[in-house]
């Protein structure tokens, strides 16, 4: 008996010595695996935080205007910057121990591993606070053991090294509210038309209530169970002492006002303009080895909101009920800002931006450039050339070109070149071109920053080289500028989600190299404000004539046209405009309604943003002067030379003659009259009688 005690006894204390060893090392190797983990997560390091975030667009004064995202739309906002609701309304419902544990709640986990497992499969989360924003940082949705495991690792690295604030502020930016809207800033927005800093109790509550099924707690998708879902929020934000009964009450009695729609309807703001502007914003950060698609940059545009909302009435007033196209660009001289842009009738329709990305024939809007030329190899304004009909050959006589005018008619006179750009004379043109030379015109079109093309033919004097309404602007903004070279741009400055200034758009005027003189340049800008006077018409009016009686500031510009091709360039001494309308499929222009519409887009929007401004008048270089011309004959104008108008050249080009020698009401004239009377012999008579 004693025997059999014994051996049950040493039995015992072998499986009390084997339990105590298994507990032993089973402790050991959970001692074994947290210092392991410890030393991973260490080694590891603090995972990185970083998101996508939407890029913000602001206008030149700094009001948001829009927004650019990559495959999500975000704005990072710290949580001093959110309401305190939204604070307490998400620890109330998703975690209410968020602020007491690690990283994990231990008691919810057991209860869900319970219904897992009667479930067989991952059916049920228990995941805190830190657990979701590891989620949403590093993985996917996919609802699997391996997935839970790395959620919890990654947890608990947050745990480690981010305080609770960090991790809650993380938490709210990186969640998902439906409807594409990442984090509380881009739904309350989108919701509420506020930031986030400014939500109600309601609101907030409400906003809450929507991450646990977009789809279905959305506001705007069902109306119903978001208030229901929200009014479960306030009740355990009550429960749990966050918010008091009356303030429950009084958010459940809130009536909440969705603006969704206007936050919608800003997304539209001047989009063409906007895609020009990621475009070079993104060209700039790539010259100082940074990525645009991170996210979170700040960039301040040059977009005037009155010029925009000008251009934009303009053409919704004036475009005929066609397929008809349109485009539309403003600078500011000197700094060539783009202030305003529309790049087609409908963006949602064709985001084909017809202001940068279209190249058509300029037409007539060369000249100008070919002027400028010809200026610096002996032309004045007064210079005169005949323009009849004339076929020019080429190729050693084997080829002919004989170009016409828009009517079809010709001039029986010499011409000025004054007159012909006014009238926009092609045979003026084209002998000027033969005249000068192509290489003094290529080099006139490079210092313009405009292509004409490497062939050397005849017709380029005619702009049938295709560019864009956007080097076009550009090259009449230098004009603006007084000859100095301009560079448009949409970019005024760069920060990156920290706030910090990656680029600055600085004043480069100064240093501007020129392109040509401001004796010419204000030469050439003179005659273009001939175009809208009368006293030029001739076979031909002046071009700019049908719109003259609505001008109301001084004006210099130039049209062009071709068959599928309608341009109007012109400019203040502080502004550049253009406008470009055609098919997109080049179809020729025909009806009244499709030429007339460009003209009257460029002075609606002219006369619209110089409204109740003082008129500016172009700024006279010394060594120029002013002389009222006769302009059949290009002499000093009397009064018995009826065609008249006060034209600048260079000092050395006024003219000494007058337009006749007999002037009824010029007392100069009677004095030569009478001196060649034989007076003499009466005044010698006089002498005598004394």
């Amino acid at each position: 008996m004693k025997r059999k005690s014994y051996h049950r006894k040493q039995k015992r204390v072998k499986r009390t010595r084997k339990s105590l060893t298994l507990f032993v090392a089973f402790a050991s190797a959970i001692v074994v695996a947290f210092v392991a983990l410890r030393i991973y997560v260490q080694v590891a390091g603090a995972p990185p935080l970083t998101v996508p975030k939407a890029s913000i667009f602001l206008d030149e004064n700094e009001n948001q205007i829009g927004d650019h995202f990559t495959n999500q739309r975000r704005y990072w906002v710290g949580l001093d910057e959110m309401s305190p609701y939204l604070k307490e309304a998400v620890v109330a419902v998703e975690d209410k121990d968020f602020y007491k544990h690690g990283g994990f709640d231990y008691s919810r986990i057991a209860g869900a591993i319970l219904v897992d497992i009667k479930a067989g499969g991952k059916v049920q989360g228990a995941s805190t606070i830190t657990q979701q924003y590891a989620r949403n940082l590093y993985l996917s949705h996919e609802k699997s053991w391996t997935r839970k495991l790395n959620e919890a690792l990654y947890a608990y690295r947050l745990e480690v090294f981010y305080d609770k604030d960090e991790i809650l502020e993380g938490y709210l930016n990186t969640v998902y509210y439906g409807h594409g809207m990442y984090g509380v800033e881009a739904a309350s927005r989108f919701y509420f038309g506020k930031s986030a800093a400014d939500l109600t109790l309601a609101e907030a509550a409400m906003l809450t209530g929507v991450p646990k099924g977009p789809s279905i707690y959305s506001p705007i998708a069902n109306l119903e169970k978001a208030t229901n879902r929200q009014n479960v929020i306030l009740k355990l934000m009550a429960d749990q002492g966050a918010i008091t009964q009356e303030e429950k009450t009084r958010a459940e009695n809130e009536q909440l006002v969705l603006k969704n729609d206007s936050w919608v309807a800003t997304k539209s703001v001047a989009p063409y303009f906007l895609d020009v502007a990621w475009q070079e914003a993104s060209e700039i950060l790539k010259s100082k080895n940074l990525d645009i698609s991170e996210g979170g940059w700040t960039i301040q545009t040059t977009l005037n909101l009155e010029h925009q909302k000008a251009a934009e009435e303009a053409v919704v007033k004036n475009m005929p009920a066609n397929d008809l196209q349109t485009a539309f660009v403003s600078m500011e001289s000197k700094s060539g800002a783009v202030t305003a842009l529309v790049g087609g009738r409908d963006y949602s329709v064709s985001s084909f931006n017809r202001v940068t990305q279209a190249k058509r024939q300029p037409g007539s809007t060369i000249k100008p450039i070919l002027y400028a030329a010809a200026l610096e190899n002996g032309y004045t304004p007064l210079t005169f050339l005949d323009v009849g009909e004339t076929t020019f050959t080429y190729d050693n006589g084997r080829g002919t070109y004989a170009p016409k005018n828009v009517n079809g008619q010709f001039a029986d006179h010499d011409m000025t070149m004054a007159q012909a750009i006014a009238i926009s004379d092609n045979i003026y043109a084209v002998k000027t071109l033969e005249d000068i030379g192509f290489k003094e015109f290529h080099d006139m079109a490079n210092r313009f920053s405009v292509g004409i093309g490497a062939k050397d033919n005849l017709s380029i004097a005619l702009g049938t080289i295709e560019t864009t309404l956007y080097e076009m602007t550009n090259a009449y903004n230098i004009l603006a500028s007084q000859g100095q070279q301009t560079i448009p741009t949409t970019i005024v400055s760069i920060k990156n989600a920290h706030g910090d200034v990656i680029y600055e758009n600085k004043d480069v005027s100064s240093k501007a190299e020129t392109a040509i003189s401001k004796e010419n340049a204000y030469i050439l800008t003179e005659m273009m404000t001939g175009i809208f006077d009368p006293v030029f018409s001739d076979y031909s009016p002046a071009t700019g004539i049908s719109i003259r009686s609505r001008m109301t500031h001084t004006y210099a510009a130039k049209s062009g046209s071709t068959n599928s091709d309608q341009w109007l360039i012109g400019f203040t001494p502080s502004l550049t405009a253009g406008v470009w309308n055609g098919y997109d499929q080049g179809k020729n222009l025909t009806t009244k309604e499709d030429t007339a519409a460009t003209k009257q887009i460029w002075i609606d929007f002219m006369e619209s943003v110089n409204k109740g401004t003082k008129n500016e008048d172009f700024k006279k270089p010394k060594g120029v002067e002013g002389v009222v011309i006769d302009i059949e004959t290009g002499k000093l104008a009397t009064d018995a030379c009826p065609k008249q108008r006060l034209v600048y050249v260079e000092a050395k080009d006024v003219p000494t003659e007058k337009c006749t020698n007999f002037d009824i009401l010029d007392s100069d004239t009677w004095g030569e009259f009478w001196n060649m009377l034989p007076f003499s012999l009466f005044k010698g008579d006089d002498k005598n009688k004394q």
